[in-house]
């Protein structure tokens, strides 16, 4: 696993990653592999303060059967806490269940979480979407989280977009520093406009290329599915690390920011 850190490292400025995980499994049929053992090394090689984790599984009976638990096989703990690097506070939340099992999105950090809180967006029965929002103290600063996976209609994207700027209206304190972040499945580049109307901009540095962030597919991509938008922040640096490695353990490729305080 090639090791990963931004060019522009701080410890005053606040470290973070979105990465959609894909439930730790890739391919299908007898080409169907477990990924979650090398995430584990991927997600340490980020070295972020923050990590914003999407298509997390808690447990799935069918996929333990298929891993036999061996060193090398399904873990005995859920996927979020297996993949935290030591020291680090979780937080999970499920977004849909399936007759298996279940999925949602997590959060990583390595500063002390508050309460976990968790808000559904579904659109329609047939994608469960939530939203996982939690307080960090970071260095004397209260910063609200919110972990974010979105439809792939684009209408229920429009709407899910309306109810996370509801749901911040009411639970995020308009002078408390907040930070939106999640596989948002925004083919068209579309949901920026939506997102500044939640007083939401996107961590991004002023003239980089718009393919720098591309994220999807992770073996080629050409699409800026995974974003990071904020308030009270301003982007110093971005990064989406490269390479057979990361190609491999997921359909998405990490996107990985650096913030300082505005």
């Amino acid at each position: 696993m090639p090791h990963f850190t931004a060019s522009t490292l701080s410890t005053s400025n606040l470290r973070v990653a979105t990465y959609n995980i894909h439930k730790g499994v890739r391919g299908l049929g007898p080409r169907k592999r477990l990924e979650i053992h090398n995430l584990v090394l991927g997600i340490e090689a980020l070295d972020t303060d923050l990590v914003f984790l999407q298509e997390v599984r808690r447990m799935n009976r069918a996929e333990a059967r298929y891993f036999p638990d061996t060193k090398i096989g399904w873990p005995k703990v859920p996927q979020a806490d297996y993949l935290a690097p030591e020291g680090y506070e979780v937080a999970y939340r499920t977004n849909a269940t399936t007759r298996d099992g279940e999925h949602g999105n997590a959060l990583l950090s390595r500063w002390p979480l508050g309460d976990i809180g968790h808000h559904d967006v579904s659109d329609h029965r047939f994608e469960q979407r939530g939203l996982l929002h939690v307080p960090v103290e970071w260095n004397g600063t209260k910063v609200h989280a919110i972990v974010a996976h979105f439809g792939l209609i684009h209408s229920s994207r429009v709407r899910q977009a309306q109810r996370l700027g509801a749901f911040v209206e009411k639970t995020v304190p308009k002078d408390e520093a907040l930070i939106v972040a999640g596989d948002f499945n925004d083919w068209g580049d579309k949901l920026d406009e939506l997102m500044k109307h939640c007083g939401l901009g996107r961590a991004c540095v002023p003239g980089d290329p718009p393919s720098r962030f591309n994220t999807f597919p992770s073996r080629i991509p050409l699409f800026s599915m995974d974003r990071i938008y904020v308030r009270g922040f301003r982007c110093v640096a971005t990064a989406v690390p490269r390479g057979t490695a990361w190609a491999r353990m997921s359909d998405h490729l990490p996107l990985v920011a650096e913030l300082a305080l505005t």
